[in-house]
């Protein structure tokens, strides 16, 4: 089984033609009577083994990171009785970027290079975050109004996670690295703007409008890597993937929450407005050929109308009902996508339709990514 971006390497390799690559593509696209571009491709597994490797990459520095707590703790290298030890997420990102010398930049592995980005991000973010905690002092953390100072110190670990994933892009290429690094700029942001706030009435609702603005700042980050790649044929639209996934909660968590739906209960009128809000999502999501959004609001839908059929007295089949409606309209969103999509596109300006996929559109040979 061969992924998109072995077609692209190949091409870069000379191994095979742009042309070439364009035929294949373009068979297979017959085949399934969907264009390629339709179908969100993005590189997860290439195999069984992809699981091996990654079941055996998690033991390995499950292990590692064990150790390395043992061994701060015999160094007296921890926080507070007992504590975190920084030496125990330093020594899982130091093993996670030598794995990744081979399981990522020799083998090309998906899944074990995910499992290691994440690792290796992860391991710096908290690992700098636990060593700033040290030197300053864990009995700091404990006294009134340092709330400043645990905003301040998660924002230097978001900080330095930054930076780590920046230099495993230039290194490894992995798409999910962008958003990774996405992700931690939106915590170092996030925590800044948490200290500033420290425990004032309006906390929740002003961080919950920042969350929002951040999603939607990072869905056009994602836009304009997803517009580079309009065709779905290199890497560019892979890291698009992974921005939209990031994206999308940020954006539909705060704005569900703001209107109240997490609060345990919902009105009539609250469930028809998730309902439209979830409809709205959807033509957006056709619109730029993105299920994330769909995928991300879906718990919330499911409860509105779980309480919709509450209301209306079908208690003991209201999760009948709601699961029967939704997976109903999902599975006809899947088969007919390509045609609802046509007909959204058809409606958008015409500047607008230059920068998405077009419904239908037959890949023209573009160079690898």
């Amino acid at each position: 089984m061969y992924s998109q971006g072995d077609i692209d390497d190949a091409v870069a390799a000379g191994a095979l033609s742009p042309d070439a690559a364009l035929a294949l593509r373009s068979h297979v696209d017959r085949q399934r009577t969907t264009p390629a571009v339709d179908e969100e491709h993005f590189r997860l597994i290439t195999g069984f083994n992809d699981i091996f490797v990654s079941i055996a990459a998690a033991i390995l520095l499950f292990a590692v990171g064990w150790i390395g707590q043992s061994i701060g703790r015999a160094l007296g290298f921890v926080a507070g009785d007992g504590g975190p030890s920084p030496l125990a997420p330093a020594a899982v990102a130091a093993t996670a970027w030598g794995l990744a010398e081979f399981f990522t930049a020799r083998r090309r592995m998906a899944l074990p290079s995910i499992l290691l980005l994440l690792a290796f991000v992860g391991g710096v973010g908290v690992a700098t975050g636990f060593a700033v905690a040290l030197a300053i002092g864990p009995d700091r953390f404990q006294d009134a109004g340092n709330g400043l100072l645990g905003g301040m110190v998660a924002s230097i670990g978001a900080a330095v996670a930054a930076l780590a994933a920046w230099l495993h892009w230039r290194r490894f290429k992995v798409p999910i690295t962008v958003a990774a690094g996405a992700g931690a700029a939106a915590i170092l942001a996030s925590s800044l703007l948490a200290a500033a706030l420290g425990d004032s009435g309006n906390t929740r609702t002003i961080m919950l409008s920042f969350a929002l603005l951040l999603g939607v700042g990072i869905f056009l980050f994602a836009m304009r890597w997803d517009s580079s790649d309009p065709a779905r044929v290199t890497r560019r639209s892979d890291v698009a993937f992974w921005l939209h996934l990031l994206a999308a909660p940020m954006i539909v968590h705060p704005v569900f929450t703001l209107l109240g739906l997490n609060d345990g209960s919902a009105s009539i009128g609250e469930g028809l407005v998730v309902i439209a809000l979830y409809v709205a999502l959807g033509v957006t999501a056709l619109a730029i050929d993105r299920r994330a959004l769909l995928v991300s609001a879906l718990a919330y839908v499911l409860f509105a109308l779980n309480r919709l059929f509450e209301t209306v007295g079908a208690v003991e089949l209201n999760v009948a009902l709601t699961a029967l409606v939704i997976g109903s309209a999902l599975l006809l969103l899947s088969a007919f996508w390509h045609q609802a999509r046509g007909a959204v596109v058809s409606r958008l300006p015409v500047a607008l339709r230059g920068k998405l996929p077009e419904a239908g559109e037959r890949l023209t040979p573009r160079p690898a990514a």
